[in-house]
């Protein structure tokens, strides 16, 4: 026995090492085909790839089949990723709904106690927003909205949340809206709860500056900045955003809009509010019937300073 296994080692070992000199030559053959430049050479390559490479579906299925199995693998897990994301989100979401509906309803009941009546000529027209300026001196955005829906310059534009900015140039179907981070946009406005008035001022930057405070001891990070109707540009009330407080002290606002998801702006219709001229008035209106009383000037001017002496030589 132990002779016969050593005649098959002496036949397998010249066997392999022939072998294997026989698979490098090929492989060198091959390798210098592939390397070489030649067209006679390209077409004979062609003609290889064209008899071998279809006949080599079979051996390429599984490969294929691991590849995707690989894939589904992976979308799955994100699938799952995505979905406990979501999960998290929705509890969020019906803690926020519950805070809101509470709020909405503590509005509702100091509306009624406070007797207010919210203006009816307030209205808005809902545009989209075509395209950004992405400009680093102007930041403004077009909407598709003009003068055909009544839009007019000057106008304030919401994005539902806070005020996103102002109209500036109106075309017959489009219009343009300067935002608040804009270098040229200047709002005023009021701080809560302090009732401080100040000045909203872009600089190119996420945070406008609050300018010309009135006391900024009084003012505190977190503080709501809303618009104060100063100049009839904008209504009264329109919510900007937090006070904020910077690296280097100054005072900016954190706005509430949404800046990089703008896709539907509101502009809000307002013609501005009527200066009063007659605080009177104010009350009541003066009946057209009414006898106007005599002021009291009026009264003075016929009284000299001897009438008194003149009644009594009359008399």
């Amino acid at each position: 026995m132990a002779k016969d296994r050593s005649q098959r080692e002496e036949y397998t070992g010249p066997l392999k090492r022939l072998l294997v000199g026989l698979l490098v030559l090929v492989l060198a053959i091959i390798f210098l085909i592939w390397r070489i430049d030649s067209p006679r050479v390209e077409r004979f390559r062609a003609q290889v790839v064209d008899a071998v490479v279809p006949n080599m579906q079979w051996a390429m299925v599984p490969v294929t089949g691991a590849i995707n199995l690989l894939r589904d693998f992976q979308s799955y897990q994100r699938l799952a990723d995505q979905n406990q994301e979501l999960r998290s989100e929705l509890r969020q979401m019906r803690a926020w709904k519950e805070a809101a509906l509470q709020l909405e309803q503590e509005n509702a009941r100091l509306l009624d106690l406070n007797n207010v009546r919210l203006d009816p000529q307030l209205t808005y027209v809902t545009g989209v927003v075509l395209a950004d300026s992405g400009s680093p001196f102007r930041q403004s955005v077009l909407l598709n909205v003009g003068a055909r829906d009544g839009i007019m310059d000057g106008w304030a534009a919401m994005d539902g949340i806070g005020l996103v900015g102002r109209i500036s140039g109106t075309g017959l179907d489009t219009a343009r809206a300067i935002l608040l981070t804009d270098a040229a946009s200047a709002v005023p406005a009021t701080l809560h709860p302090s009732g401080q008035n100040a000045l909203v001022s872009g600089d190119n930057t996420a945070a406008p500056l609050l300018n010309f405070v009135e006391n900024p001891e009084l003012v505190r990070p977190g503080d709501r900045v809303v618009t104060s109707g100063d100049g009839h540009v904008f209504p009264p009330g329109l919510l900007i955003g937090q006070v904020a407080q910077d690296r280097a002290g100054r005072l900016r606002v954190r706005l509430s809009a949404d800046y990089e998801r703008l896709e539907f702006l509101r502009v809000l219709r307002h013609q501005g509010s009527a200066p009063i001229t007659d605080p009177g008035a104010l009350i009541a209106p003066v009946p057209e019937d009414m006898i106007p009383l005599p002021r009291p000037e009026s009264l003075l001017d016929g009284i000299s300073p001897t009438g008194g002496a003149e009644e009594a030589e009359n008399g």
